[in-house]
């Protein structure tokens, strides 16, 4: 019986102790400065898989193993704080502090690892969903980074709908080579290739000057829904992204979507409604019946045809001028006022184990040019489960559908692109179509533009999937050790379609092809798996070591299908509705893989100390079997945290120092040669191509030294974060002129060496901070120089349209960015395509609780663009200005230093308030189930102020690499700043409405 009863009183003793383990610990998180509730707030148990978040009043409640234990709080904005748990600590009401200088920020140092912002060796660039589109929502994601991130040159290569933007970190990283960043969603490697719909067939532009690819496509990063995005961290050289091995040359952008957490179901709809309009219009020029007769000629001419046709002309501009029948064509083909409208609803939230978040959403925006738009839909679902404490698994699933229309605009050899054809055709002549819809002849040009522009079509549709899945699991665990095994891998899948349809009736085909239907379709696939095994060893708060371990595989299969049709039925646009057909295929396959090992140490949390080593291969390289090695390495030194540092004003001095080595796998197919169709005598037959395979190819290699500082004085109020890097590039991929005698015309070889130098500056600051009104201001500085440090063959132009027009030429010792030009029969330099320096200056001021008005300021000082729209008007002689008087000669017929080409190499220097928003909290009282309600209204590059001559000093008319240029035939990554009647630039107003359940 007694035994009974103290077996009965162990259990009973044995019960109560599992039900408190099991005890759920409860509280609320607040505002340490005002008491206001925090929603949102991560709370987790170190070393665990186990967390929650706080609800939308900030009370939380969460269920520890064991009496007495530690819960870590964090939210973003906020210092993290760490809360020892006892048994009578619940309920907890925890305080937080905003982190002014966001040192608790957690930033990526490796594939799998971690650090606050505090220890942080390298200058990493991160931007919250708030800066990427809180203010004014661009419209594409590489558009919304733009004048935000230290470092980089990001162009609009032009306005068409759909985007292409060029993105640069750090200055040129490769001539030939890739030259764009390596974007990572989630873990998935994002294609962001551009795809040309082959218009060269029609256009001929790259027939002569320039055998680069013209299309200027879509760049495919503008498929992802900006409104998904959480945070976006930027490793801009190869001292931070050195772990990415060969991929990682032009930097790494790490984009991480949004994710669900624990509470009440949370809904979110927000809606965007506005216009685009044209930045600036260039303005055409005012005849008179006397200028309108000398496009016929010469008024002292005594040849009777000429004085025939000045008659002529004289008495049509006459005729028109009496009927009010002269037009501006130029506001005519860019003046539409495009509706913008963007809706998204997106569904979080989620239980202890399971969260999930759930979007949906539909950007339409028409263009400025009538037939050209642009419309995405796209829906994501992102799931995390927690299989146990020790077991997570995450899934994030991205399906996008997207259609771009994007008119016929860039430079073309045949004048049929709407700015070619309207750079000679004077407003007093009428081109518009009679009551039967026919469109007259263009006598001044080899297109009727409106005629192109109401019958031609030029559209990309893209469907896409992204997927990934990370499993992280804790095998081993311990009081000072813990070692994770983190798998992950991705899928990006997407179909490519383009459709260029030209009539047989259009004015430039009735006479040559009579038609054509251009149609391709291209497939890619990639994919990406990695695992690591993560230990951190943590024997005492004063040390902390983490290993990393970890390896990865990728693939990639791109082929694309282009069916170039001529003769075309009327009215038909299948391929096979025409007398001729050719059809081009390109297919491009690779493998890479890697193996990394890092080490981070930290100690007394201010001494942190990192190194690593990748090894990589890759089946682009002539040795496909070999190793390539990519060592870094890091440190810095927190001194305000040392226990011999006191001041009240410094509250953070960090020193910084890092070095990496990264590199850029060669062009694909340069070890090899490649096979030609051909006809011989109606056989089919192969050549070989004139470009020779190097089968001893090597990748790029860069190295970069990173140094800097940190500090924050005030508590954060005031920071300063400054940065200086020199990177070097050697073995630069290049293509070698032959000797005629060996039978082919150039070879790729690894050939030359680049430098680049930058500074970057960084104030973050507070200046006001009171319950009513509160002012953040952050002002970012940066420049780089590029320099050509050696090359081994002689110096050559690349990039444009030949020495007299000005062009990039590559020279040792000299800027890798200059532009050259023939003046007075010599070759001299002209100007430098990269900027003295750029700066941007973000604001935000909230005021009467509810308010919030925020603006970016972007200034671009120097870098040249070479304008040859202003030339075209020139030779077309329809310049706004052309009738000027400059040393007593029409301007447009007499610039100063006429005949050489300095005159259309210009400065392309711009200020310009890139987003500008205001937005209203509605207060709501007693309203059970909605908890907010949005107002704004917003601007997006509505105020430019710049002295360039042409549509926008931000363009480029070869845009950024392409899959089937870069990758096969070479295109350069030098030629931002080539402008070519692009597809004008807009600006864009919106107003917004948001509402959250």
């Amino acid at each position: 019986m007694l035994l009974s009863r103290f077996t009965f009183l162990v259990l009973l003793l044995v019960c109560c102790i599992v039900t408190y383990a099991q005890q759920p610990i409860t509280g609320k998180t607040q505002d340490a400065a005002n008491g206001r509730p925090i929603p949102g707030v991560t709370i987790r148990i170190p070393n665990s898989t186990r967390g929650t978040v706080s609800d939308a009043d900030g009370k939380f409640s969460i269920v520890a193993n064991s009496a007495n234990t530690t819960l870590v709080f964090s939210f973003t904005g906020y210092k993290t704080k760490t809360v020892a748990i006892t048994q009578s600590s619940s309920p907890l009401t925890v305080s937080m502090e905003e982190d002014f200088a966001k040192l608790d920020e957690v930033v990526v140092t490796g594939m799998a690892t971690t650090v606050k912002r505090r220890n942080l060796a390298n200058a990493v660039a991160t931007i919250s969903s708030r800066e990427l589109t809180g203010v004014a929502p661009a419209q594409t994601f590489d558009a919304a980074l733009s004048g935000k991130v230290p470092g980089a040159l990001i162009t609009a290569n032009s306005g068409a709908p759909g985007g292409g933007i060029s993105v640069k970190l750090r200055g040129i990283t490769s001539i030939f080579g890739n030259s764009q960043p390596l974007f990572i969603v989630d873990g998935v490697f994002f294609n962001n290739s551009s795809i040309p719909a082959a218009l060269n067939d029609v256009t001929g532009a790259a027939t002569a000057g320039n055998p680069q690819n013209q299309d200027n496509p879509s760049s495919r990063i503008a498929d992802l829904n900006p409104n998904d995005i959480e945070n976006v961290e930027i490793l801009k050289g190869a001292s931070a992204a050195a772990l990415y091995g060969a991929k990682a040359a032009a930097g790494v952008v790490i984009i991480t979507t949004k994710k669900g957490k624990s509470g009440k179901t949370n809904i979110s709809f927000n809606q965007e409604t506005g216009f685009v309009k044209a930045r600036h219009l260039m303005g055409v020029r005012a005849f008179t019946p006397e200028t309108a007769a000398d496009l016929a000629g010469s008024a002292t001419s005594t040849d009777p045809d000429v004085i025939k046709a000045r008659a002529w002309y004289k008495a049509k501009f006459q005729a028109a001028q009496a009927a009010g029948k002269i037009f501006d064509y130029e506001k005519e083909m860019y003046g539409e006022t495009g509706l913008v409208l963007n809706s998204n609803i997106s569904v979080s939230g989620g239980s202890d184990k399971t969260t999930f978040f759930a979007s949906a959403n539909r950007r339409k925006e028409d263009g400025i040019i009538k037939n050209t738009g642009y419309l995405n839909n796209s829906v994501r679902l992102n799931v995390d489960h927690k299989i146990s404490d020790r077991v997570s698994l995450g899934v994030t699933t991205n399906y996008i559908n997207s259609s771009a229309d994007r008119g016929m605009t860039n430079n073309d050899n045949n004048g049929v692109t709407f700015g070619v054809a309207l750079s000679s055709t004077p407003g007093w002549i009428d081109i518009h179509p009679n009551a039967q819809g026919e469109y007259p002849v263009d006598s001044f040009a080899a297109s009727n533009p409106l005629q192109t522009r109401d019958r031609a079509t030029n559209n990309e549709t893209t469907n896409r999937f992204v997927g990934g899945g990370n499993l992280d699991a804790i095998f081993q665990q311990s009081k000072t050790s813990t070692t994770r095994l983190i798998l992950r891998g991705g899928v990006d899948f997407f179909n490519f379609k383009t459709l260029a349809l030209f009539p047989r009736d259009l004015q430039f085909e009735k006479n040559s092809q009579l038609g054509h239907s251009i149609q391709g379709m291209s497939n890619n696939l990639n994919t990406n798996f990695a695992g690591f095994l993560v230990n951190t060893f943590n024997p005492n708060s004063n040390l902390t070591l983490s290993s990393t371990l970890g390896a990865t595989y990728e693939t990639g299969y791109f082929e694309n299908i282009t069916t170039v049709a001529t003769n075309i039925i009327t009215d038909q646009s299948n391929v096979d509705q025409s007398a001729n057909a050719t059809t081009r295929q390109f297919r491009m396959k690779y493998r890479d893989n890697g193996i990394f090992l890092q080490e981070d140490l930290t100690l007394i949390d201010a001494i942190t100390l990192s190194g690593g080593v990748r090894f990589d291969r890759s089946s682009n390289n002539g040795d496909y079997k070999k190793y390539y090695v990519f060592p870094k390495a890091a440190a810095s030194w927190n001194i305000s945290k040392m226990s011999f540092w006191h001041s009240d004003l410094i509250d953070n001095l960090k020193l910084r120092a890092a070095y990496g080595q990264s590199g850029n796998v060669p062009p694909y197919g340069s070890k090899f040669i490649s096979l030609l169709p051909s006809n011989i005598n109606s056989y089919p037959g192969i050549l070989l191509d004139n470009l020779r395979g190097n089968p001893d190819i090597k990748p790029e290699r860069q190295t970069e030294l990173e140094t800097g500082i940190d500090i924050s004085i005030l508590k954060g109020r005031i920071s300063l974060e400054a940065s200086y890097y020199n990177k070097k590039i050697y073995d630069l991929l290049l293509r070698h002129t032959l000797p005629a005698s060996n039978g082919y015309v150039s070879e790729w070889k690894n050939s030359g060496d680049l430098r680049n130098r930058g500074i970057e500056l960084g104030i973050t600051a507070i200046p006001v901070n009171s319950p009513k009104v509160k002012w953040t201001t952050n002002i970012n500085w940066w420049k780089n120089k590029a320099v050509l440090t050696k090359l081994v063959i002689p110096p050559f132009a690349i990039g444009a349209f030949g020495n007299s027009l000005g062009t990039f030429y590559l020279e040792e010792g000299q800027p890798a960015t200059q532009i050259k030009g023939t003046v007075g029969g010599s070759l001299k330099s002209l100007g430098n395509a990269e900027p003295d320096f750029q700066t941007s200056w973000y604001n935000e001021v909230t005021f009467l609780k509810n308010f919030s008005f925020r603006f970016l300021l972007h200034w671009k000082k120097g870098g040249d663009n070479i304008n040859l729209t202003q030339l075209l008007t020139d030779l077309g002689a329809t310049s706004a200005d052309y009738d000027n008087i400059i040393n007593g000669k029409k301007a447009g017929a007499y610039r100063p230093n006429a005949g050489d080409a300095s005159i259309y190499v210009q400065d392309a220097s711009y200020i310009r308030i890139r987003e500008i928003g205001l937005y209203y909290n509605i207060p709501l009282t007693n309203v059970k189930h909605i908890r907010g309600i949005r107002l704004g209204v917003s601007a997006n590059n509505f105020f430019t102020w710049t002295k360039y001559i042409g549509y926008d000093p931000e363009v480029s008319n070869f845009g950024s690499n392409t899959m089937t240029t870069a990758q096969s035939r070479g295109s350069n990554g030098l030629s931002t700043g080539v402008d070519v009647m692009p597809y004008p630039a807009s600006k864009r107003a919106s107003f917004h409405f948001g509402i959250d359940f």
